[in-house]
């Protein structure tokens, strides 16, 4: 049997910082850090992943092209730039 590389977990600080923009480091980092911190309490577990599936999603989502932009239309309430929600999830108007 070959030695095959390890592939890295989305969960994986380290890749979550490699994928996250920089500016967003030091808030990850102190949220990590607590929630690590708290985790020594084998209860509370579940609260240092569910930081690091978060900051996954944020990494993704800051790292996407056009987020800066996006986000700034968002803020100037520029709703003709976006597509509405029901027509790109399927079900989303029977949720509301």
């Amino acid at each position: 049997m070959t030695a095959q590389p390890m592939q890295s977990s989305p969960d994986d600080p380290s890749e979550i910082l490699r994928l996250l923009p920089a500016r967003w480091h030091e808030q990850f980092l102190a949220e990590y850090h607590s929630a690590l911190d708290a985790a020594h309490e084998v209860w509370r577990f579940q609260q240092l992943r569910d930081v690091l599936q978060l900051w996954h999603l944020r990494a993704v989502a800051y790292s996407a092209p056009g987020f800066d932009e996006a986000m700034q239309a968002a803020r100037d309430d520029r709703s003709d730039e976006f597509v509405p929600a029901e027509q790109v999830i399927p079900g989303w108007s029977d949720r509301q």
